[in-house]
């Protein structure tokens, strides 16, 4: 989602149409069962299925294609994330006392955005593909990983799709007036569902998407986003022994003979 520096802002809070209980519903409840099962989740997962919290690699079955879609997908989605964290948490009076003006806001965001964009959803798109025609990674395929991709693809499309539409083909749209405001509001418990009314509707179903794919996250292999090998910098070293006088049946390279 990214801003155009003569974007024609959505309308104020007390301007807005009213968004009656179908709006309530999407941009006040919905976030909050979305982050209960999101929170709630995660602790369920880890407490009673913490040998499933895993991503059930494949790089076994195939390297090929894993070598190039993985850090493809994995490089778009990480700046993917950061560009997110800065438009939606930082307000855009915060940038204007920084010194950072509404033209170089815009057009960093707009190559950076689409072409994380580009880079997630062709990462992705790859690793579908191998998924779907090496046998031995599509044997290994449950429904649920399938699920979870085609909720990925969706959401991830819908932000690109958002971006395109509303910065480079049309005449631009300044969402950190809108939904930025929303988002924010929803960590104090105020959220205005009156912000959401007038939001392009690529926006607001890229909105929903993700908050349909954060309730779902925490029963899918996502929860290794969460994970890092911290026990790696304080466990004891490994050390192999070998009960053989010879290892192999070749000599050992100079520099690497055995040792005590």
């Amino acid at each position: 989602m990214i801003a155009h520096p003569h974007a024609l802002a959505a309308a104020h809070p007390a301007t807005a149409a009213e968004a009656g209980p179908g709006g309530v519903f999407l941009w006040v409840i919905l976030p909050y069962i979305s982050l209960a099962f999101f929170v709630l989740g995660h602790i369920w997962r880890y407490r009673y299925d913490k040998f499933g919290w895993t991503t059930r690699s494949s790089q076994l079955y195939e390297n090929r294609l894993l070598r190039i879609g993985s850090p493809l997908f994995h490089f778009g989605i990480l700046v993917v994330l950061l560009g997110h964290i800065g438009g939606l948490l930082i307000p855009e009076s915060w940038t204007d006392a920084a010194g950072i003006s509404e033209h170089t806001y815009h057009v960093g965001a707009v190559v950076l955005g689409t072409i994380a964009g580009v880079c997630t959803l062709g990462g992705l798109a790859l690793l579908i593909y191998r998924r779907r025609t090496v046998g031995p990674v599509f044997s290994a395929t449950t429904r649920n990983d399938k699920a979870m991709y085609v909720s990925l693809t969706v959401t991830i499309a819908l932000g690109l799709s958002a971006t395109v539409v509303a910065n480079i083909v049309g005449g631009g749209y300044n969402y950190r007036t809108t939904i930025s405001p929303w988002f924010r509001a929803l960590s104090y418990g105020e959220p205005d569902a009156n912000l959401m009314t007038g939001v392009p509707l690529l926006f607001q179903l890229h909105a929903i998407s993700a908050l349909i794919l954060f309730a779902f996250w925490p029963f899918t292999r996502l929860v290794h986003m969460l994970t890092a090998p911290l026990g790696y910098l304080t466990r004891p070293y490994i050390v192999y022994r070998s009960r053989d006088d010879r290892l192999g049946n070749r000599p050992p390279r100079r520099g690497w003979e055995r040792v005590g």
